[in-house]
């Protein structure tokens, strides 16, 4: 109803316009099932991180770009929470927002030289074991030069944007989004040397997995294809990117601060000196010795 009042006209899928309230279904256009895109110009998506992976299938391939509202936990694609639905829709009619592109991998599995299996992700592609008590051994090559050949749990070869999903849980480090990269994260390894890698976006990652272990593919934790025994699992850039539509360009470190709720009350960097120049600037007797708008940082005149 807010995007009707702003004369925004929004469209649905069937299942979902279906569900609707009959006072709210009277406002929305139901898009063509077998061309859901044809007239949108954004797709806005309520939801956690799935939710928007999700939507991503839908818009592959296309111009239109997504705009997440967080209504999960983290929601790290997300770009606004669900307090925030008036001011987006007000900047959604303003046309009032900027669009970044994220990549994406295309992931490739072969057997004995045969491809038996294509798809992408925008987060990761994740190498897994096939039996819970088993471990699964795999040898893992960069631009086809062997690396380094471990047991363990499996292997996230994820995008900047996954950095922060399933690689960081499995020890991975967090790449800020304009860095172009691919990371590499084993899981569980029982190995010396299993180290999570970052390699450049041209790089070209492989998988094998030693015979007679078999595994799983995942991408995105949404597409899954079993791996048989000798499997080769090959991942490279795409020439498709995802488009994330934002309504604001917040400093990147402020957003990982944010959604997982990082520790900086000790912080001392430059507001903080500036604060420190605040106060040698009054006598001690004229202000309180902590300002009341710093007091939570815990920053003393």
């Amino acid at each position: 109803m807010l995007l009707d009042r702003a004369g925004v006209v929004p469209m649905l899928l069937e299942k979902e316009a279906a569900a609707l309230r009959p006072d709210a279904r009277r406002v929305v256009e139901v898009a063509d099932p077998d061309e859901p895109l044809d007239g949108a110009e954004l797709v806005v998506v309520l939801g956690g991180d799935g939710t928007i992976l999700r939507a991503a299938e839908v818009v592959r391939g296309s111009d239109v770009p997504l705009l997440g509202v967080n209504l999960g936990h983290v929601g790290f694609l997300a770009e606004a929470e669900k307090d925030d639905l008036d001011e987006m829709v007000t900047r959604i009619a303003a046309r009032r927002y900027e669009v970044e592109e994220r990549m994406t991998i295309d992931v490739t599995v072969e057997r004995d030289g045969v491809l038996i299996h294509k798809t992408w992700a925008v987060n990761e592609a994740s190498v897994e074991k096939a039996e819970r008590e088993r471990m699964i051994e795999l040898v893992l090559e960069v631009d086809d030069r062997p690396v380094t050949e471990f047991a363990g749990d499996g292997i996230v070869l994820a995008t900047p944007t996954g950095s922060t999903a399933y690689a960081f849980s499995a020890g991975g480090p967090v790449v800020w989004p304009e860095v172009e990269a691919l990371v590499l994260a084993p899981v569980a390894a029982h190995a010396l040397f299993a180290r999570p890698l970052v390699v450049a976006p041209t790089a070209v990652p492989a998988v094998e997995l030693v015979p007679p272990f078999a595994g799983v593919l995942w991408c995105d934790g949404r597409r899954s294809v079993a791996l048989p025994p000798g499997s080769r699992v090959e991942v490279r850039r795409s020439d498709l990117p995802v488009r994330l539509a934002r309504l604001a360009r917040p400093p990147f470190a402020d957003r990982l601060v944010a959604k997982f709720q990082l520790p900086v009350r000790g912080w001392r960097g430059r507001e903080r000196r500036a604060e420190a120049e605040w106060a040698a600037a009054f006598p001690r007797s004229a202000v309180p010795r902590i300002r009341p708008d710093v007091a939570e940082g815990g920053a003393a005149s």
